[in-house]
């Protein structure tokens, strides 16, 4: 029998609409009063929210899934508070940019995605987990364990959403939690996980991707914000939970990059995304 040649996996960036925020939360310190300019004004930015679906001969792999639909307006899953903090719109160009509708211009049912994983389990990274009740959902121990606690005492706080986590528990979702301790993990052939510990929150996830015509992806969500965190000089966020882990992510993600030729995605960096081929456009093999 002859051997059977794979397909070569193909890999969709979604686009999901925009947020606002002030840009010290991405850049801490990043244009700081001076004597001679005590009230220099702070910068409110706008910036992409996005997810990656890979569809690979042996499964379908979500990387992250955006904000819920019901997060903003009047109830709204996301408290006032927050809504005020961070600004989020699925409207772009007239377009809806909700997760739900970018897996359907691409013939994609969220029953039929095989694996999720989640970078995190922020409100701007995890809203749509509800979804994929036949996927097992990959995300970090500890940050799994963190937006329990915070479920637990009733809290939409930290980034996580009450109401978000409600849901999965509701849905019955399958979880697979990675350890501190267990490094990165091949998920497919050609796709690893990559086991970045805590940094921007408790437990952050990975991906590196090797393509045979594009070449290596690092898709680095909010392990590294933007260009402008990554460096030189790498820059720490306000929105940190562990500097120390933060700077060694920066790190690991630079020497992988270098060793495998690979391009690095950032999680909200909106000059590079203009540059990155949408799911409407085409993707990436």
């Amino acid at each position: 029998m002859s051997n059977i040649i794979k397909q070569v996996p193909k890999v969709y960036v979604l686009d999901n609409g925009r947020m606002k925020m002030d840009k010290n939360f991405m850049v801490s310190m990043h244009n700081p009063a001076t004597a001679a300019d005590p009230n220099k004004p702070n910068q409110m930015i706008e910036f992409p929210i996005y997810t990656v679906l890979i569809d690979h001969p042996d499964g379908k792999v979500l990387f992250d899934t955006a904000c819920n639909p019901n997060g903003m307006g009047e109830g709204g899953r996301w408290p006032q508070e927050i809504q005020n903090l961070l600004q989020f719109t699925a409207e772009v160009d007239g377009q809806d940019c909700h997760l739900h509708s970018r897996l359907e211009e691409i013939g994609v049912d969220p029953r039929e995605v095989d694996y999720v994983v989640v970078s995190h389990l922020h409100l701007d990274h995890s809203g749509c987990l509800e979804l994929f009740t036949n996927a097992k959902i990959i995300v970090h121990q500890n940050e799994f364990n963190a937006a329990l606690q915070n479920y637990a005492q009733n809290r939409s706080a930290e980034g996580f959403i009450w109401d978000d986590v409600d849901a999965w528990i509701k849905n019955d979702l399958t979880w697979r939690v990675v350890k501190d301790d267990e490094g990165d993990l091949d998920l497919l052939d050609g796709i690893r996980i990559l086991n970045f510990g805590s940094g921007h929150s408790y437990g952050m996830l990975g991906l590196h991707i090797d393509l045979a015509d594009h070449g290596g992806l690092i898709l680095a969500s909010d392990a590294v914000y933007s260009s402008e965190n990554y460096g030189p000089p790498s820059r720490l966020p306000a929105t940190i939970y562990d500097s120390i882990g933060y700077m060694k992510t920066i790190d690991k993600i630079q020497k992988l990059s270098s060793k495998t030729q690979s391009e690095v995605w950032f999680g909200h960096d909106g000059e590079q995304f203009s540059t990155l081929r949408k799911s409407t456009e085409g993707y990436y093999e």
